[in-house]
């Protein structure tokens, strides 16, 4: 059986094991969106990971949803970013960048511009947190057919800057309800140009941002995260043939370019993610601890039943910097302070202690 601490090999790198940092939203970057020094502090003392995958970064200042969220778009976010590289690669890690567009899950007093965007002009539901409290999520502004080209230029923009970062590649998030999944779910694309009406329409943004991005900095740097049937923040995947037709033509088609990996937060053992996983035909990483926190034993377990090749992991990582070492020696563990999840300074970010502490 594959142990959790063994190594791997995803695209051209080899990971020392095969936990896998989930990305985890902070809410702690500097004016301009910036990652400051304190996040190069906080990603370099979890480098013991075998894969560290950011916090989701906006590829483009429409793209930002929620406040203080990273971007990698400008020059001065760039270099906030190669310090971040440079901090996990000196403990001898590996790290990607998340790009995260956050489509209609924004609102303009959260980034400096007012357009927000979406495969349809329908708002999400809820409340979104701003500055000034809570506030309903607007109603988006549908991107025309002939703008699309242009967000996907985003997303290869940014994959850009994180390789001229010192980056190890990219991760396109193409779930929990972000831009990337708002046009795979009908319930938030109701187009009725090519990228909507049916599930391969539903898929082809999806298909062309991968694909862009993979001829823009090599597929050996590229992943992609999807969530099916999550269902979540207005993303609404219900009809499961619909949504089995959909996904099976996304993976299909981003199959042969052979990125690095396939992520899905899922039920690692549902037929549709086995079924995924044997199209996909590469690295397949699982999470399904979204609802439930992720422990030594139910990772091993999704590695005993071959479901994939690496886990994702989320607030064990954050709360112990050192979460490799400790479960491989049955340490015990520091317990995560949910109340310092977002937002604030060095308190339950940079101040959980190492075993060696």
């Amino acid at each position: 059986m594959t142990s959790l601490f063994e190594p791997v090999e995803i695209g051209k790198l080899t990971l020392a094991n095969r936990v896998v940092m989930a990305p985890l939203t902070r809410n702690r970057a500097g004016e301009g969106q910036v990652p400051q020094r304190i996040a190069a502090e906080y990603y370099g003392q979890r480098a013991g990971v075998g894969l560290i995958v950011s916090e989701g970064t906006q590829p483009s200042a429409v793209g930002q949803g929620y406040l203080n969220t990273p971007g990698i778009f400008s020059d001065e976010q760039r270099e906030g970013w190669r310090a971040v590289a440079d901090a996990v690669h000196e403990r001898g890690g590996r790290i990607v960048v998340q790009l995260m567009h956050a489509g209609r899950i924004g609102h303009p007093d959260n980034k400096p511009t007012p357009d927000v965007v979406a495969p349809s002009a329908i708002a999400a539901p809820g409340t979104i947190v701003t500055a000034e409290g809570p506030r309903d999520h607007p109603t988006p502004r549908a991107l025309g057919t002939d703008e699309i080209a242009d967000v996907v230029g985003e997303f290869v923009h940014a994959a850009r800057q994180a390789v001229d970062a010192g980056l190890d590649g990219v991760e396109i998030h193409a779930a929990n309800g972000y831009l990337v999944h708002q046009f795979l779910a009908p319930s938030s694309n109701t187009r009725t140009d090519g990228y909507g009406g049916t599930p391969a329409n539903r898929a082809r943004f999806a298909i062309e941002v991968v694909t862009a991005v993979a001829e823009a900095i090599g597929p050996e740097r590229v992943g992609i995260r999807i969530s099916p049937s999550h269902n979540i923040q207005g993303a609404l995947e219900e009809d499961a043939a619909a949504t089995g037709e959909t996904y099976r033509t996304l993976v299909d088609g981003i199959a042969p370019l052979h990125i690095a990996y396939l992520s899905y937060l899922a039920d690692p053992r549902s037929e549709l993610i086995r079924d995924l996983r044997a199209r996909f035909g590469g690295p397949v990483i699982a999470n399904d601890g979204f609802g439930t926190v992720t422990s030594r034993e139910s990772a091993q377990a999704v590695l005993d039943e071959d479901l994939a090749d690496l886990v994702a992991v989320g607030r064990p990582v954050l709360a112990n910097p050192d979460l490799v070492e400790r479960w491989r020696h049955g340490a015990p563990l520091n317990e995560p302070d949910a109340g310092t999840f977002y937002g604030g300074g060095a308190r339950g970010y940079t101040d959980y202690p190492a075993l060696d502490a």
